[in-house]
């Protein structure tokens, strides 16, 4: 897949502007969790998702793949599908194949990541009633690139797969799942994927597992900082945290600095510096209650069509439909 320079340039700008923005925060230092997947961070995600710690991709896949003719019949037909975050591809491939055995679909895969829509394109190509047209782009604007394909009579289906809509701040999920509402017709559906409340002892390990592929994913934030705007992070001078937070019922995770330190870093001019023990709060997991996902379709301008749920790690796939 080809990316024009501006289009690379711009990228980087908005990089160092945000890592310039977060360190330089007041109080709690944090960065964008989409910074973590870069081809690095992706390629270490995906070996987060078979750890045996980590429950949620393999109950994702399995709710899709039990469920999928039954979502598939709760759909109308003459469909576009699109995808915020498709990733690999590897679960949708359920909800592409049912949706196929009545009509040819195109298929919109949205990612920041060429490397993930490459990945996405190769996964489903052997579907050949699937015709996948990968948008290199943030979620929102590539939204909106798909629905200006759309002919009329022609419904939309948008799937957030995984449990993304944790990675959200209190009240960011709402906001934007209005956001996607705006850019839809009623009658267009959304399959939102939502990892559950659980107890800690299956939660924190999931965050940071013995192995330490947690960890290396989340420090690749910090060596990717290095590697694209020059800076000198001394990786071993940080630790990584997963904590949970009671008060928002969710899972964060941060870079904690072992001792007081200065980084400088060129390609965003500026130094910033650290105290011991001071983190940078890289993510937000959110776990939610199945009465919370209903009243966050109604706040949204959804309703709650479905919903199906894992019982052996406790995730839900739900079927909202655009009022």
């Amino acid at each position: 897949m080809l990316v024009e320079n501006s289009q690379l340039t711009e990228s980087a700008a908005q990089f160092a502007a945000d890592v310039r923005a977060g360190l330089n925060r007041t109080g709690q230092k944090e960065l964008p969790s989409k910074y973590l997947y870069d081809p690095v961070g992706s390629a270490l995600f995906e070996a987060i998702s078979v750890l045996p710690e980590y429950g949620l991709t393999r109950a994702d896949e399995r709710v899709l793949r039990q469920n999928a003719q039954d979502i598939a019949r709760l759909l109308p037909t003459s469909i576009l599908v699109s995808e915020l975050g498709s990733g690999s591809g590897k679960k949708t491939r359920y909800i592409l194949k049912a949706l196929c055995r009545r009509e040819t679909l195109f298929y919109y895969p949205i990612e920041i990541s060429a490397t993930a829509l490459a990945l996405c394109e190769r996964e489903l190509s052997d579907i050949t009633c699937v015709s996948v047209v990968g948008i290199e782009s943030e979620y929102l604007n590539g939204l909106c690139k798909v629905t200006s394909q759309r002919t009329q009579g022609t419904h939309l289906l948008v799937l957030f797969l995984g449990s993304t809509i944790g990675n959200f701040d209190s009240g960011a999920d709402r906001r934007f799942l209005k956001r996607v509402r705006e850019t839809l017709t009623p009658g267009d559906s959304l399959l939102l994927g939502a990892d559950l409340v659980k107890p800690l002892s299956k939660l924190i390990p999931a965050y940071d597992d013995p192995t330490g592929v947690t960890a290396a994913f989340n420090m690749n934030l910090l060596a990717r900082i290095n590697r694209e705007l020059d800076a000198d992070f001394d990786l071993r001078e940080f630790q990584h945290l997963a904590r949970f937070n009671q008060q928002t019922s969710s899972v964060e995770m941060h870079l904690r600095s072992k001792k007081p330190q200065t980084v400088t870093i060129p390609g965003a001019k500026f130094t910033v510096r650290f105290a011991a023990g001071e983190t940078i709060w890289t993510e937000t997991c959110h776990k939610y209650t199945v009465k919370e996902l209903v009243q966050l379709a109604q706040a949204s301008g959804f309703r709650c069509e479905a919903q199906w749920i894992d019982d052996e790690w406790q995730f839900a796939e739900n079927l909202f439909i655009a009022i």
